[in-house]
């Protein structure tokens, strides 16, 4: 159930922190470099503001770069903490980047075959 949203969960970060939005900026940017996304003082702005809701890619980076789960981050009433440490977030998100390139079709595809992976009918 979400309880709160993204400027909430900020504004909290920030104040028991002690950061301002420039510092959750400076925090996001080598992620952002690694993946080729744009953040700048106006998106952290608004996004604080609670005037936008942040993309799911921008999301994910200001996860990783609070060290917070996304979900959390998101205002769900869940752990605050990243279940796998930043590193596993990061693999995570590479996974879901390269998935993001693929055609439709592709997606499909790959997408079956998770489903197959995870199914009982493997036959193991």
């Amino acid at each position: 159930m979400k309880r709160k949203n993204t400027s909430e969960r900020l504004a909290e970060i920030m104040s028991e922190r002690n950061l301002k939005q420039i510092d959750i900026l400076n925090l996001s940017l080598p992620y952002c470099a690694k993946y080729d996304e744009k953040m700048n003082k106006s998106d952290i702005s608004q996004y604080v503001s609670g005037k936008v809701e942040p993309s799911q890619t921008k999301l994910c980076i200001l996860g990783m770069a609070l060290g917070v789960s996304e979900s959390w981050l998101m205002g769900f009433d869940v752990p605050r903490e990243r279940k796998h440490g930043s590193f596993e977030a990061e693999k995570d998100f590479d996974f879901l980047y390269k998935f993001s390139l693929l055609n439709e079709h592709d997606k499909k595809i790959v997408s079956k075959m998770i489903d197959f992976m995870l199914s009982d009918d493997r036959g193991e």
